[in-house]
């Protein structure tokens, strides 16, 4: 799928600029907050699905890990929940 119209292109910094519906349903609860802390602040735009889903990637924000680890997230959101970040 390629990039859809006038959206970010994957390897930028993009915002989620809210959750949408039912993407929280059935996560533990420390995801959820991982998630809803993200709102507004910059992540990675990984790619898009071949149904126009954006992949975003970020580290937990509450968890945070050392020794070259950390607790990385991955969700799939429709491109009109993301916009580019803009500095």
């Amino acid at each position: 799928m390629g990039v859809p119209e006038g959206k970010p292109r994957p390897g930028e910094t993009v915002v989620l600029t809210r959750i949408p519906p039912g993407l929280l349903n059935g996560l533990p609860q420390e995801d959820q907050k991982a998630i809803a802390a993200i709102v507004g602040k910059p992540v990675l735009l990984v790619e898009y699905d071949e149904d126009g889903r954006a992949e975003l990637h970020f580290d937990d924000p509450f968890d945070a890990r050392v020794d070259g680890y950390s607790h990385t997230h991955s969700i799939w959101v429709a491109a009109e929940f993301i916009e580019r970040h803009r500095t």
